[in-house]
């Protein structure tokens, strides 16, 4: 079985999540300062997993970027981001791997340290799948 088929229960850990936002324009301030800003394209909020791997990333920028939810000359979805030319503003998050099943607090374990999530944020292969005009916070650290 791939290891990107519908279930990801072979590894027996929730994979890298990627929570994509059609936007019209986007940006992201930290301290007052504007640190990434995008026009027509996604906000992508990324989080890894601490058994994440670069195929992982690979397969999640290829996934976003060939998304198709734009719009051709008739009217339907048939376009991705590459197809356009649209920004991506990628923003670490690694609440999306919060598990609130037991209790009130939610854990947090399944979520990749700094390090990993890190490097796989900054993956060079992962910079060459987005669109030319991509754009990503330059402070961005995971969080």
């Amino acid at each position: 079985m791939d290891a990107h088929s519908d279930s990801f229960e072979i590894r027996g850990t929730i994979p890298l999540k990627a929570l994509v936002q059609r936007v019209s324009d986007a940006s992201v301030t930290v301290d007052d300062e504007t640190v990434g800003k995008i026009g027509p394209g996604f906000v992508v909020l990324l989080g890894v997993s601490r058994d994440d791997t670069e195929a992982d990333a690979d397969y999640v920028v290829n996934k976003v970027v060939n998304l198709r939810v734009f719009a051709d000359e008739d009217g339907k979805f048939n376009l991705s981001a590459m197809d356009v030319n649209a920004d991506l503003l990628l923003i670490s998050q690694f609440t999306l791997h919060a598990d609130t099943r037991k209790g009130r607090r939610p854990s947090f374990i399944q979520a990749a340290g700094p390090d990993l999530a890190q490097s796989l944020f900054d993956r060079p292969s992962a910079s060459s799948a987005r669109p030319a005009s991509a754009s990503k916070p330059e402070s961005s650290r995971p969080t």
